[in-house]
């Protein structure tokens, strides 16, 4: 177990960080940097356009289909990772966390056109899509592109399990330690919740996940922004620092200025890779079925993602902890995950640290709606819709064995199985990049 925790550790080091930003800076420059170009643009056709009307054949609307994929995206490591960030690369880390969230929205808006432009009818006639799909259907090496999305499916099939089950015990945890509620009752509540949510279909889930998102997210950045307006005379100086630590780390953090560098870029990129899962291919599974007449028009919601989830969210976190000054503690670094709740509890006293606690129960149940529905859909391709049902019963189950406890020694292999579905996904976006640069012209030449 050490070794592969050893290896895992390694991979998700220089490895997976230089391979998303290579490939996110490839996508930046091959799209003409169309996240900076048509900013504003993409904007306005999301959030400008939310109460419009969609035109075009899907299953849900965009702003199903947005709310859906952030569910996923937004959970309880946007609470607890970024302070792990912060201590471990400084708050200069902040800074490069922001600088991947940018250039990650190419490598997000190229798996989504792709998820969209080769989506298919089930034999329910719900719209179904994503890495699976474009691996199959647009690699010219139909056997490759069958290996491609025989070993995504499996992967990320496989790997919602044990992700489930660590879910389920942090959210049952959570509760017992702020309400003294018993690990396994939570448990069985939300296998039951969730069960009435998942088995409803992809409706009922885009239903679920447009009404709550709003809500947690509104709640927790009120919240948030609250305390930074408390502590608003530190802001010129966090954001000072931020900047000044982005290029010149303390020298704590390695022996050589080059050494600490690196740990401030590795710790703040891989946090932004984490939060908005650009490359991961999860977000193309929800979009695919939404309602749109153009697969590049459906890509600036998954934009938009990133915007809520990383620039928005993680950027809460982040003022929080470092205008509050939990960070400045003695014993942040090695409570680095519980930092977040101490800066709630130090403004609004037992309500601060309620909030955050609630907070995180909403994010890792509206996680887990939506990742059980990913799980499904890749039972689906390999085993048709019998298997995806039996998928949906394993993963409602395991809420249950993981709120019981069963779930802790599994979370080194979490990070090991996601880059096995990260890295078949990353190298098919960019074998077909030049599909997404075709629909993109196409785009903006007659649909604009």
């Amino acid at each position: 177990m050490e070794k592969i925790v050893a290896f895992s550790d390694w991979l998700w080091g220089f490895p997976l960080v230089t391979l998303l930003l290579v490939a996110s800076l490839y996508l930046t420059i091959n799209l003409k940097f169309i996240q900076f170009r048509h900013f504003f643009y993409m904007m306005k056709q999301t959030f400008g356009s939310i109460n419009k009307k969609p035109e075009g054949e899907g299953t849900i609307t965009p702003r199903q289909a947005l709310t859906s994929a952030l569910s996923s995206t937004i959970g309880a490591a946007n609470i607890v990772g970024v302070p792990t960030a912060i201590m471990m690369g400084g708050p200069g880390a902040v800074f490069w966390m922001m600088v991947i969230a940018f250039l990650g929205m190419a490598l997000k808006f190229s798996e989504n056109v792709l998820g969209v432009h080769y989506r298919e009818k089930n034999k329910k006639g719900e719209f179904v899509g994503g890495p699976t799909y474009y691996m199959k259907k647009g690699f010219k090496n139909k056997k490759l592109g069958a290996i491609f999305s025989t070993i995504f499916a499996f992967a990320l099939m496989i790997e919602l399990i044990p992700s489930i089950m660590v879910q389920g015990h942090s959210a049952a945890s959570t509760v017992h330690d702020t309400f003294n509620i018993n690990m396994g009752v939570t448990g069985v509540v939300l296998a039951i919740l969730a069960a009435l949510v998942v088995f409803g279909g992809i409706q009922r889930i885009a239903s679920f996940a447009e009404k709550i998102v709003p809500i947690m997210v509104g709640l927790y950045c009120f919240l948030g922004f609250t305390i930074i307006i408390m502590n608003i005379t530190q802001v010129p100086h966090v954001i000072a620092l931020v900047v000044e630590q982005a290029f010149n780390p303390s020298a704590a953090l390695g022996g050589t200025f080059g050494a600490a560098l690196a740990t401030t870029i590795r710790w703040g990129f891989a946090r932004g890779i984490y939060s908005n899962e650009a490359g991961l291919g999860t977000s193309p599974i929800a979009h695919a079925a939404a309602k749109t007449d153009h697969p590049v028009r459906q890509a600036f919601w998954s934009v938009s993602e990133i915007v809520v989830d990383t620039l928005v969210v993680c950027s809460t976190t982040a003022f929080v902890v470092l205008v509050s000054g939990v960070w400045k503690a003695d014993d942040a670094k090695s409570q680095s995950a519980a930092l977040t709740a101490r800066a709630f509890e130090d403004a609004f006293g037992q309500f601060g640290s309620m909030s955050v606690s609630i907070s995180m129960l909403f994010f890792v149940f509206s996680t887990v709606i939506v990742v059980i529905f990913y799980g499904s859909r890749m039972a689906e391709f390999l085993f048709g819709l019998t298997g995806a049902w039996i998928m949906k019963v394993v993963y409602v189950l395991s809420l249950v064995v993981g709120a019981l406890g069963a779930a802790t020694q599994l979370w080194d292999l979490l990070d090991l199985a996601l880059a096995i579905v990260l890295i078949p996904n990353v190298i098919a976006v960019l074998i077909l990049s030049p599909k997404v640069k075709s629909l993109t012209i196409d785009f903006f030449k007659n649909y604009k």
